[in-house]
Protein backbone atom coordinates (compact mmCIF):
# COMPACT_ATOMS: atom_id res chain seq x y z
CA UNK A 1 0.00 0.00 0.00
CA UNK A 2 1.65 3.48 -0.82
CA UNK A 3 1.57 6.86 0.93
CA UNK A 4 -1.46 7.87 -0.96
CA UNK A 5 -3.49 5.12 0.11
CA UNK A 6 -2.72 4.68 3.54
CA UNK A 7 -3.70 8.19 4.76
CA UNK A 8 -6.44 8.05 2.23
CA UNK A 9 -7.81 4.73 4.01
CA UNK A 10 -6.53 6.43 7.57
CA UNK A 11 -8.54 10.18 7.36
CA UNK A 12 -10.88 10.26 4.35
CA UNK A 13 -13.86 9.96 7.08
CA UNK A 14 -12.09 12.78 9.14
CA UNK A 15 -11.29 15.37 6.77
CA UNK A 16 -15.03 14.50 4.71
CA UNK A 17 -16.53 15.69 8.41
CA UNK A 18 -13.72 19.05 8.71
CA UNK A 19 -15.40 19.54 5.20
CA UNK A 20 -18.81 19.37 6.25
CA UNK A 21 -18.31 21.61 9.09
CA UNK A 22 -16.84 24.24 6.71
CA UNK A 23 -19.48 23.47 3.68
CA UNK A 24 -22.72 21.86 4.78
CA UNK A 25 -22.87 20.44 1.33
CA UNK A 26 -22.07 17.06 0.85
CA UNK A 27 -21.46 17.14 -2.73
CA UNK A 28 -18.65 20.15 -2.07
CA UNK A 29 -17.33 18.54 0.86
CA UNK A 30 -16.91 15.26 -1.28
CA UNK A 31 -15.56 17.17 -4.11
CA UNK A 32 -12.97 19.29 -1.52
CA UNK A 33 -11.81 16.15 0.24
CA UNK A 34 -11.02 14.03 -2.85
CA UNK A 35 -9.25 17.33 -3.82
CA UNK A 36 -7.53 16.86 -0.40
CA UNK A 37 -6.29 13.97 -0.89
CA UNK A 38 -5.08 14.04 -4.48
CA UNK A 39 -3.14 17.48 -3.70
CA UNK A 40 -1.73 15.66 -0.70
CA UNK A 41 -0.60 12.93 -2.94
CA UNK A 42 0.99 15.34 -5.30
CA UNK A 43 3.06 17.32 -2.21
CA UNK A 44 3.65 14.54 -0.06
CA UNK A 45 7.85 14.76 0.24
CA UNK A 46 6.79 18.52 1.34
CA UNK A 47 5.41 17.14 4.47
CA UNK A 48 7.79 17.75 7.09
CA UNK A 49 5.99 15.94 9.74
CA UNK A 50 5.57 19.40 12.48
CA UNK A 51 2.39 18.55 13.02
CA UNK A 52 0.18 15.06 12.78
CA UNK A 53 -0.95 14.30 9.10
CA UNK A 54 -4.40 14.97 9.96
CA UNK A 55 -3.67 18.55 10.83
CA UNK A 56 -1.90 18.50 7.42
CA UNK A 57 -4.67 17.27 5.52
CA UNK A 58 -6.87 19.57 7.30
CA UNK A 59 -4.99 22.88 6.68
CA UNK A 60 -4.93 21.78 2.91
CA UNK A 61 -8.98 21.31 3.36
CA UNK A 62 -8.98 24.76 4.66
CA UNK A 63 -7.49 26.20 1.79
CA UNK A 64 -9.07 24.29 -1.06
CA UNK A 65 -12.07 25.48 0.52
CA UNK A 66 -10.79 29.24 0.94
CA UNK A 67 -10.05 29.06 -2.60
CA UNK A 68 -13.66 27.83 -3.35
CA UNK A 69 -15.09 30.34 -1.58
CA UNK A 70 -12.98 32.95 -3.22
CA UNK A 71 -14.03 31.72 -6.87
CA UNK A 72 -17.71 31.21 -6.04
CA UNK A 73 -17.58 35.37 -4.92
CA UNK A 74 -16.24 36.01 -8.43
CA UNK A 75 -18.71 33.78 -10.01
CA UNK A 76 -21.85 35.31 -8.23
CA UNK A 77 -24.40 33.51 -6.27
CA UNK A 78 -25.30 30.01 -6.17
CA UNK A 79 -28.52 28.89 -7.08
CA UNK A 80 -31.37 27.71 -4.51
CA UNK A 81 -31.58 23.96 -3.14
CA UNK A 82 -34.65 22.49 -5.24
CA UNK A 83 -37.94 22.84 -3.80
CA UNK A 84 -38.70 19.37 -1.53
CA UNK A 85 -42.08 17.73 -2.70
CA UNK A 86 -45.13 18.70 -0.17
CA UNK A 87 -45.18 15.32 1.69
CA UNK A 88 -41.50 16.37 3.20
CA UNK A 89 -42.42 19.83 3.93
CA UNK A 90 -44.31 19.28 7.00
CA UNK A 91 -41.52 16.77 8.61
CA UNK A 92 -39.03 18.78 7.70
CA UNK A 93 -40.14 22.73 8.09
CA UNK A 94 -39.75 21.63 11.98
CA UNK A 95 -36.56 20.85 11.91
CA UNK A 96 -34.91 23.22 9.41
CA UNK A 97 -36.37 26.00 11.50
CA UNK A 98 -34.57 24.88 14.52
CA UNK A 99 -31.60 24.47 12.62
CA UNK A 100 -31.84 27.47 11.25
CA UNK A 101 -31.82 29.11 14.80
CA UNK A 102 -28.56 27.66 15.71
CA UNK A 103 -26.98 28.49 12.43
CA UNK A 104 -27.72 31.95 13.16
CA UNK A 105 -26.31 32.10 16.53
CA UNK A 106 -23.82 30.33 15.20
CA UNK A 107 -23.25 32.60 12.57
CA UNK A 108 -23.16 35.81 14.75
CA UNK A 109 -20.15 33.93 17.15
CA UNK A 110 -16.95 35.47 17.15
CA UNK A 111 -13.98 33.94 16.11
CA UNK A 112 -12.23 31.42 17.11
CA UNK A 113 -15.52 30.21 19.00
CA UNK A 114 -17.41 29.95 15.87
CA UNK A 115 -14.80 27.53 13.98
CA UNK A 116 -13.99 25.27 17.24
CA UNK A 117 -17.33 24.57 17.44
CA UNK A 118 -18.31 23.42 14.32
CA UNK A 119 -14.86 21.57 13.91
CA UNK A 120 -15.70 19.64 17.08
CA UNK A 121 -19.82 19.16 16.74
CA UNK A 122 -19.95 19.11 12.68
CA UNK A 123 -16.95 17.82 12.33
CA UNK A 124 -16.18 15.68 15.12
CA UNK A 125 -13.05 16.33 15.81
CA UNK A 126 -11.39 15.72 19.11
CA UNK A 127 -10.25 18.21 21.40
CA UNK A 128 -6.60 17.84 20.37
CA UNK A 129 -7.22 17.48 16.73
CA UNK A 130 -9.03 20.70 16.56
CA UNK A 131 -6.20 22.49 19.23
CA UNK A 132 -3.47 20.98 16.30
CA UNK A 133 -5.48 22.94 13.50
CA UNK A 134 -4.81 26.15 15.44
CA UNK A 135 -1.70 25.32 16.65
CA UNK A 136 -3.18 24.97 20.11
CA UNK A 137 -3.16 23.00 23.13
CA UNK A 138 -5.85 20.44 23.39
CA UNK A 139 -7.17 22.70 26.48
CA UNK A 140 -7.09 25.34 24.82
CA UNK A 141 -9.59 23.39 22.01
CA UNK A 142 -11.37 22.27 25.57
CA UNK A 143 -11.95 25.55 27.39
CA UNK A 144 -12.75 27.39 23.69
CA UNK A 145 -14.92 25.17 22.44
CA UNK A 146 -17.37 24.89 26.25
CA UNK A 147 -16.85 29.13 25.65
CA UNK A 148 -18.75 29.01 22.79
CA UNK A 149 -21.69 26.88 23.88
CA UNK A 150 -21.87 28.84 26.68
CA UNK A 151 -22.23 31.78 24.03
CA UNK A 152 -24.57 29.99 22.32
CA UNK A 153 -26.77 28.69 25.10
CA UNK A 154 -26.71 32.74 26.30
CA UNK A 155 -28.03 33.80 22.60
CA UNK A 156 -30.17 31.24 22.32
CA UNK A 157 -32.02 32.61 25.88
CA UNK A 158 -32.09 35.63 25.04
CA UNK A 159 -33.06 35.55 21.61
CA UNK A 160 -35.58 32.51 22.32
CA UNK A 161 -37.94 31.85 19.62
CA UNK A 162 -37.85 35.41 17.83
CA UNK A 163 -35.00 34.11 14.87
Amino acid sequence: MDEGERLYNAYYMQVYSFLMAQTREQSLAEELTEQTFFKAMLHYGQYRGQCSELTWLCAIAKNLYADELRRRSRCGPLEEEPIAPAQDMESRTADKDAAFRIHVILHQLPEPYKEVFQLRVFGELSFRQVGAIFQKSENWARVTYHRARLKMQERMDEYGNEL
